[in-house]
């Protein structure tokens, strides 16, 4: 995104140099402004390939051409945010189908792990108290031992106690914490959707879409009625 924003600073520097750039592929043998033209044109096409090697060439071209003629399509403010938002839904979407299809295919290689609708995939090694299954209430609070670790299995966060509000566990905690029950042990993947989504955790180091994996212990839970 930073590369983005840096090739407009790029463009806007060099001016009519890039807007000769696009009139022509430039000339190995013409005049001074044209083989610069074509030295920065090269340059800025490095970093467009960096960026985003899909790009339409003739469209940036078409860009750089509009807003030289002073007909712009939209202004730099939109242009950044529609930029940001498209980067932002594809990176998410993307994240979002390769940790369905990984979380589908352990189900299956191991049928110990049970997937629910939200797509947590999960198993169960010691069965809690069932008493009070389901009936799970923001304002209980919950004490356990976990071990944080990212798929590639990097240990993130390792807890021997952690006691908070049942309603500030993400979303997917709270799902198996209410099936398993006080004095359960289980091991969930959770898909960032259920997690930390887009927005990641910088205080615990994790990144935007990040598939996550728990194995806890649940010591205590105390039921507010």
């Amino acid at each position: 995104m930073m590369r983005y924003l840096n090739c407009i600073v790029v463009v806007a520097i060099f001016g009519t140099i890039l807007f000769s750039s696009c009139g022509s592929r430039g000339s190995k043998s013409g005049s001074q402004t044209d083989t610069l033209s074509y030295v920065v044109g090269l340059n800025v096409g490095h970093t467009l390939m960096e960026m985003d090697p899909n790009l339409d060439v003739e469209a940036v071209c078409a860009a750089i051409r509009d807003t030289y003629n002073g007909t712009p399509m939209m202004t730099m403010e939109e242009a950044r945010d529609y930029y940001l938002a498209e980067k932002t839904y594809f990176v998410h979407e993307k994240a979002k189908a390769y940790q369905e299809r990984y979380l589908a295919d352990l189900s299956k290689r191991d049928r110990k792990y049970t997937r629910t609708r939200s797509g947590v995939t999960y198993k169960i090694d010691k069965l809690g108290d069932q008493s009070h299954q389901g009936s799970m209430s923001t304002r209980d609070t919950i004490k356990i031992a976990y071990k944080l670790t990212d798929e590639q299995g990097n240990v993130l966060v390792e807890a021997d106690t952690l006691r908070d509000s049942y309603r500030n566990f993400v979303k997917g905690l709270q799902e198996i914490i209410k099936l398993a029950g006080e004095g359960a042990h289980f091991n969930a993947w959770l898909p960032s959707k259920v997690a930390y989504d887009v927005a990641g955790n910088k205080e615990l180091g994790i990144a935007p879409n990040t598939l996550l994996n728990y194995d806890v212990e649940v010591i205590d839970i105390k039921y507010s009625r």
